[in-house]
């Protein structure tokens, strides 16, 4: 079940590029990483690879939070995580996600373009990338003079 943003949350969403993401170790304690992410209108997108505590811990454990914030102003969203590692699916959305990444200044992505194909595909292996995509179901939001 998706939560819907108001216009000021959605403007608050596009207009960032990091979230702390907290997922829940094997013994139940938390486990928060400084993620960069994207919102694709639905979905909260981020790329990372699969040999990370976030991915093991998101494969066993789907609930997630999420912190946005700009100094006073943030955004918190609940929802739960996917854990994506197969292609054609896992391919499209990192192209997207990078496509995204491209357009922001000091992006190690910027000024490029990602396409779906054996070469990108071929990248994502080696690199064991994969594509965690949030599903919000709640959201809270502190998003005062933004």
């Amino acid at each position: 079940m998706s939560t819907s943003f108001t216009n000021e949350e959605e403007e608050f969403l596009k207009t960032h590029r990091f979230a702390a993401l907290a997922t829940s170790r094997r013994d139940g304690t938390p486990q928060v990483s400084l993620m960069a992410y994207y919102w694709d209108g639905t979905n909260i997108l981020m790329s990372t690879v699969n040999h990370t505590a976030k991915w093991k811990n998101a494969e066993r454990q789907s609930n997630i939070a999420l912190v946005i914030h700009d100094e006073f102003a943030q955004l918190t969203v609940y929802g739960t995580v996917e854990c994506i590692d197969q292609d054609p699916l896992r391919a499209e959305l990192s192209a997207a996600t990078y496509n995204y990444y491209s357009t922001q200044p000091k992006s190690p992505h910027a000024g490029r373009t990602y396409e779906v194909n054996a070469e990108f595909i071929a990248d994502l292996d080696r690199e064991g990338r994969v594509i965690l995509r949030i599903t919000p179901a709640k959201v809270l939001s502190m998003l005062l003079d933004y």
